[in-house]
């Protein structure tokens, strides 16, 4: 029984819950360490060598647990140079890994990719063709393609980890429900929402089975799903999953941690959809401010925010404040993924629109057309978000008086 103040219990919980997230890796970091202690009484240069990277490699795995990736950073790459040249291949093979996971979380997405594929190629040579390990791995290659907008390529890496899995474990087995759960994400962002939600559904049967409905990578799924649902306009149901992930995520994070931030994007559409601009408008900046912090101003994430606070700008017809940070977004996503970037092309979209408002028809035109060109590269025609910024041009060609053009967009 915890006893104490409402406030002590809550600290005490979420303590005891970040020390059981973090307990097995720290226990792994002392027996790094002692493996450590012990090649240096034995005076083997190689095995020293390797002991070090191995505990490198564990206390950066820690600081990534927790999402502090700036910290994680130089101990990664050390533990790298250890491992190259001690002329491990398992080792240096993790310490690949891990550094692709890093990049990936830090936006860095170019380098998450020529780790990953490296240690992919390296994995080929170390374990036979359908090892788990290789699954694992085309799983973080596929979470890489997806902040590239290479959505045919995140989704065939995702069935062929499923593929490899399912030679070596049962249907029903919980360790197949997060590669469902990817799987699902990439479906959610190719605009196929049925197949998503299928997956989804199937792979929270077995992590409630197998995790628990209170348990932290539960809360995690509940959110995707109800972002899914956010995109499909069920927000009744969008609602009652992200407050279930909100409460589980604030009892390990807190309610300041950058972690958070995919739930609080997900409740400010919410209450957007409900017309709570002021909610959802709190929400956006503390986002905001907290990804400024942890991540910088630079990272992609920071722009995704913007273009949502644009978005809402918009709707309320806020012009001025909406062209201020829609310019902001599009310039932070042109810089970070690039131009021809899905979430970019969204910021031009919203952007485009600000400049309708101001009757600057030119500059909203060829903005149309390139997020126009950009996102019929990426998806199919009739994703939604295409949908958009065919919407953007109807307006515009109504605002021209092009009455037969915007009959064709509508």
């Amino acid at each position: 029984m915890i006893s104490g103040t409402p406030l002590q219990k809550h600290c005490l919980l979420r303590n005891l819950i970040l020390y059981t997230a973090f307990g097995l890796v720290i226990l792994n970091a002392k027996t790094a360490a002692s493996e450590l202690h012990m090649s240096k009484k034995s005076g083997s240069p190689k095995r020293d060598g390797q002991a070090q990277c191995k505990v490198l490699r564990t206390m950066a795995r820690v600081y990534m647990a927790g999402g502090d990736y700036s910290k994680a950073q130089p101990l990664a790459e050390n533990a790298m140079t250890l491992a190259k040249k001690n002329n491990s291949d398992s080792e240096l093979c993790l310490c690949l890994i891990d550094l692709a996971y890093l990049y990936k979380n830090q936006g860095r997405f170019d380098d998450a990719q020529s780790m990953c594929e490296t240690a992919l190629k390296l994995q080929k040579k170390l374990y036979y063709e359908n090892h788990p390990h290789i699954a694992g791995t085309l799983r973080i290659l596929s979470s890489i393609y997806q902040g590239q907008a290479k959505y045919n390529q995140a989704r065939t890496a995702m069935e062929q980890a499923i593929a490899i899995m399912r030679k070596s474990h049962l249907p029903d087995d919980p360790t197949l429900a997060p590669f469902q759960v990817d799987l699902a994400r990439v479906m959610v962002e190719q605009g196929k929402f049925d197949e998503a939600e299928s997956n989804y559904l199937q792979a929270l049967e077995l992590i409630n089975n197998s995790y628990g409905p209170n348990h932290l990578y539960t809360a995690g799924v509940l959110g995707s799903i109800a972002e899914l649902y956010t995109r499909q306009g069920k927000y009744s149901k969008a609602e009652d999953l992200i407050n279930q992930t909100l409460v589980i995520q604030q009892r390990v994070y807190g309610s300041k941690h950058h972690l958070m931030v995919p739930t609080w994007l997900t409740l400010a559409r919410i209450h957007q959809a409900k017309q709570e601009y002021d909610e959802a408008e709190k929400l956006l900046k503390k986002a905001l401010t907290v990804v400024e912090k942890d991540c910088g101003v630079e990272h992609p994430l920071n722009g995704k925010i913007m273009s949502l606070l644009g978005r809402l700008y918009i709707e309320q017809k806020k012009y001025a404040q909406a062209q201020i940070i829609c310019e902001q977004a599009a310039n932070i996503l042109e810089n970070s993924l690039g131009p021809e970037n899905d979430y970019t092309a969204i910021a031009y979209n919203n952007l485009a629109r600000v400049y309708i408002s101001q009757e600057k028809y030119s500059q909203a035109q060829q903005l149309c057309d390139r997020a126009l060109n950009t996102l019929e590269n990426i998806f199919e025609p009739n994703h939604p978000d295409i949908a958009q910024v065919h919407q953007t041009m109807a307006q515009l060609q109504q605002r021209t008086q092009k009455t037969a053009e915007v009959a064709k967009l509508m």
